[in-house]
């Protein structure tokens, strides 16, 4: 799965750490998201999405291969 985190957050000025309490993880967790190391539950996709205020598939773009 691929995710356009890393982007959102610079439009927001928002950094890992930022995000990540907002949405109630660690920044690891952050930043195993952005390089696409993990596929997040679906309650951490909507909570980010939420933060963003943007759909789920906004941010996360699945990749079937």
């Amino acid at each position: 799965m691929k995710t356009r985190i890393k982007e959102y957050r610079a439009k927001h000025n928002m950094t890992q750490e930022e995000l990540a309490k907002k949405v109630g993880v660690r920044r690891e967790t952050i930043v195993f998201l952005e390089k696409g190391k993990h596929n997040p539950s679906l309650k951490l996709a909507y909570r980010i999405a939420k933060v963003f205020n943007v759909k789920i598939e906004d941010i996360f773009i699945f990749d079937d291969e």
